[in-house]
Parts: structure tokens; C-alpha cells; sequence
């Protein structure tokens, strides 16, 4: 983690000069001629968002997360604070900081969407003073966001009570997350949101849309069985989706369908398909190439077969991290 530190944007400060270090960076940038917060403004984001890198977090794997949360600063100005532990602790025994700060511009020189950055390296042995370190460097009177990304086991994340019960939302990803990460008891269950889902809002919409035409005791009259299929890039989604389609039909009241996921075959890894089985002859499939943005509906509930054609993506990383924080 030492390496991922290193390859992160920032320039190194005293871990107890943090707020200068900011307040010089922003003085640089303007005297520089380059997009800078007024100073008056240089704290004026909108979130606090705590990025911790799990120990499976590789170099490149850090600098995409990275990517994904300056796009987001860039629609809503964040103070975002990454942490990197140690996994090696024999060459570094305390902690470190680095700074980094970007601006983009709008509409105006005046419509400027800034983000602030703090790094912190620190050994697990300094983990109960992490918490106070964290605390003094994010916006005290912002709403503050936790994403722990590819983390080992869901016990020890649980240590980070304050980052748990503290955070608006809770962001994991199930793709790359511990078995049982969002059944866990986690100290504000009701705070998690899943990423995987996220990302499957206008997949959902799409199938949601499409199925909106007929009525619901049309589509639950026989439903004997609902299967979602997937390749081998997309588990995750796949079982999102499933379990949007659980709880949307548990709507139809003495529902007794059942629900699976079946299981990837030799095809093709972006593939993701939904299909409902009736006692009767009515039928439903939605087939899909999510790599290609690509889907089709095939249905029949009584009148006749109707196929569609459609798109079917999933959202980009910066927008699914949005979608689980604000809804």
C-alpha cells in the first residue's frame, strides 16, 4: 500500500499541516493562472467523501478510484479524503499525508467546480488515531460519505466504527467485496447502498419501462419462475438485478414465483438476460450485451408477440457514485 500511496496525485505534507498545505495549493494555482476557488471559498464543497483502499487495492486499481472520485468532485465540489494502510509496516511507522487539488471551469471564469484531496498512509497499529485524523480533515458541517473499496473481510472493516456510524451512506461494491458484505450487520444497515446496484438504474428503468404497459396482474397471473442469467463480467449486476425484480413483484401480493440466478455458461462475458416462466403461454425475456450497449425484449401476454430493441447501459462509475449517495 506504501506503492499505492506513492503513485496517488499530491505533493507530501506534515500530517499536522494539512488545512495550510490546502490553503497554500489554492494560493499557488491562482498566482499561477489556473483555476483556483476564491479564497474566501476555497472550503466551499458540497460533501465530505472517504475513499478507504482495502488491502487488495492495487496501484492501477487506486488510480482508476481516484479517477472516478475527481469526476465526481467535478459535479459536486467534495473534500475527499483516501486512505491507504499499510501493509508493510517495517519501512514507514507513521502516518503520512499528501495534498492535491484540482478546479474545472463551467459556464464562466466564475462557475468553478473545485475538489480538495487528503492522502493518509498510516499502519494499522495507528488505526485508533485515525479517526481523530480523519475527523480534523474533512468539513465538520457536510454531510460525510464512506466508500470502502476491495476491503479483505467484512470483521475488519467493522473496526472503523466511526466511519460506519458516523456516514450518511455507507458505499460498497459488492463486485469486489467480501461474501455477505451487504448482509453483514453492519452498525447502520440501513445506510449501505450497493454500488453494483447503482449501476443498473438504466437497466432497470428499461425493463421497468417496458413491462409499465401491461397490467400487474397481467404479468403476475402464472408467474411460476423468474431467472436472471449473466457472464462472467457481471455477477454482481446480475444478482442486483434479481433482486429488484424480487421485491418489484413482491408487489403482486400471493406471488409464489421463484427466483434464481443461473449460472454463467461459455458465452459471451457481457451478457445479462432476464426471463419470466408462466404455467400458461405467456412469456418474457430480456436479453442484453452490456459491453455493447446492447438489448432486445421479447414478450407475449396474450395479444400477440412484441419485440423491442433498446440500449442497455450501465452507468459510469462517477454517475452510479452519485446515484448511491443522493437517492
Amino acid at each position: 500500500m506504501t506503492q499505492v500511496f506513492e503513485a496517488l496525485p499530491g505533493f507530501e505534507v506534515p500530517v499536522g499541516a494539512i488545512a495550510e498545505g490546502l490553503t497554500s495549493l489554492w494560493k499557488a494555482a491562482a498566482a499561477g493562472g489556473r483555476p483556483a476557488p476564491a479564497l474566501e471559498d476555497a472550503a466551499a464543497m458540497q460533501v465530505n467523501l472517504v475513499l478507504h483502499l482495502g488491502f487488495k487495492t492495487t496501484v492501477s486499481d487506486a488510480l482508476v478510484q481516484f479517477d472516478t472520485a475527481a469526476r465526481f468532485s467535478r459535479r459536486y465540489p467534495s473534500r475527499v479524503v483516501i486512505l491507504c494502510p499499510l501493509v508493510d509496516e517495517s519501512s514507514h511507522t507513521e502516518m503520512r499525508a499528501k495534498i492535491h487539488g484540482e478546479c474545472t471551469l463551467g459556464k464562466s471564469r466564475d462557475d468553478s467546480r473545485c475538489c480538495e484531496f487528503v492522502l493518509l498512509s498510516y499502519p494499522r497499529r495507528h488505526r485508533q488515531h485515525l479517526e481523530n485524523q480523519v475527523s480534523v480533515s474533512i468539513s465538520s458541517d457536510l454531510p460525510l460519505y464512506y466508500w470502502p473499496h476491495r476491503f479483505s473481510a467484512n470483521n475488519a472493516l467493522a473496526d472503523y466504527h466511526y466511519l460506519l456510524t458516523r456516514s450518511k451512506r455507507v458505499l460498497i461494491d459488492s463486485a469486489v467485496s467480501p461474501p455477505g458484505s451487504l448482509s453483514y450487520p453492519w452498525p447502520h444497515p440501513e445506510a449501505v447502498r450497493d454500488l453494483a446496484y447503482s449501476r443498473t438504474l438504466r437497466v432497470r428503468q428499461a425493463i421497468g419501462q417496458f413491462l409499465s404497459r401491461y397490467p400487474m396482474e397481467t404479468l403476475c397471473a402464472g408467474l411460476r419462475e423468474v431467472i436472471v442469467g449473466h457472464g462472467s463480467a457481471y455477477p454482481a449486476e446480475a444478482n442486483a438485478l434479481l433482486d429488484w425484480l424480487r421485491n418489484r413483484i413482491s408487489l403482486c401480493g400471493q406471488n409464489r414465483a421463484s427466483f434464481r440466478i443461473e449460472a454463467p455458461g461459455e458465452g459471451d462475458p457481457g451478457a445479462c438476460s432476464a426471463r419470466f416462466i408462466y404455467d400458461g403461454a405467456k412469456s418474457f425475456i430480456w436479453s442484453a450485451d452490456l459491453a455493447q450497449g446492447q438489448s432486445r425484449f421479447e414478450a407475449d401476454y396474450g395479444s400477440g408477440g412484441t419485440t423491442l430493441s433498446a440500449t442497455a447501459r450501465l452507468l459510469p462509475p462517477e454517475e452510479a457514485l452519485s446515484e448511491a449517495m443522493f437517492l
